[in-house]
């Protein structure tokens, strides 16, 4: 089924009330309809073009180093068994000296889980790292370790007439990733083990000893039923309002 929102309140109206009806203010189970979600989330996701990818294409953990694409864009893999990878591509422009372009490349892997109300949490191995280049900085190239758990409390899966199925991602903040379109029913990636040796973070910043118990708590509660991120219907409502324009003028 194809939805074709037009840039008005009333689509706006409509699909916060869709949103806050299709997440659950309980610990029952995602609806996964084919309305909503038209198809399964396993498989390789990317922006605009499709030009970022993830796998080898575009990162080599064993000494931190990327294969940098044609143009900016994020990709995302997500396997049936709760494995998942991110790459990014970003540049970042700078108003007061329009010549200092900040580029920035990501990538990380590691498990994710869904919990019952729909959130995603990703679960990094610990071999996640990021580049920036920075001609106008004083250290104009900095490589350096990141593995940040990350939060999407809200994503749906429609079906774009020309392009197929398209993946709406949106962060803890509201934020939403720009829409996702499948480039294969099968993830990208790289093995799904810890491919490099880190260094491990303070307590506090997503070190690998704190992100394997949070994991393991989170797990356990999914499975025991009970949210570990609680998401009531004023607060899907709230987001829903801050992100809708921005969904629905880029939805089909």
């Amino acid at each position: 089924m194809i939805f074709d929102f037009s840039f008005t309140p009333f689509a706006a109206f409509a699909f916060a009330s869709l949103v806050a009806a299709q997440i659950p203010t309980n610990s029952g189970p995602i609806n996964l309809d084919a309305v909503h979600n038209a198809t399964s989330i396993a498989g390789h996701w990317s922006t605009g073009s499709r030009a970022v990818k993830t796998g080898p294409d575009f990162a080599n953990p064993s000494n931190m180093s990327f294969k940098y694409p044609k143009v900016t864009g994020e990709a995302y893999s997500f396997t049936d068994d709760g494995w998942f990878e991110i790459s990014r591509y970003r540049m970042v422009s700078n108003g007061s000296e329009p010549n200092c372009i900040t580029a920035v490349m990501y990538w990380t892997h590691g498990q994710y889980v869904i919990l019952p109300n729909g959130t995603i949490n990703t679960f990094p191995n610990g071999d996640g790292y990021q580049q920036i280049q920075d001609p106008c900085a004083p250290v104009s190239n900095i490589l350096e370790n990141i593995n940040n758990n990350e939060t999407f409390p809200l994503w749906r899966i429609f079906q774009d007439a020309s392009q197929g199925f398209k993946l709406h991602l949106i962060r803890f903040d509201g934020t939403p990733v720009a829409p996702l379109f499948q480039v294969s029913t099968a993830p990208n990636m790289l093995p799904r083990q810890k491919l490099r040796d880190a260094p491990v973070a303070p307590a506090g910043t997503g070190s690998t000893r704190r992100r394997r118990s949070l994991y393991e708590t989170v797990v356990k509660r999914s499975n025991a039923g009970t949210e570990d991120v609680v998401i009531r219907g004023w607060t899907v409502l709230s987001i829903g309002a801050a992100v809708v324009l921005a969904l629905c003028s880029s939805m089909i």
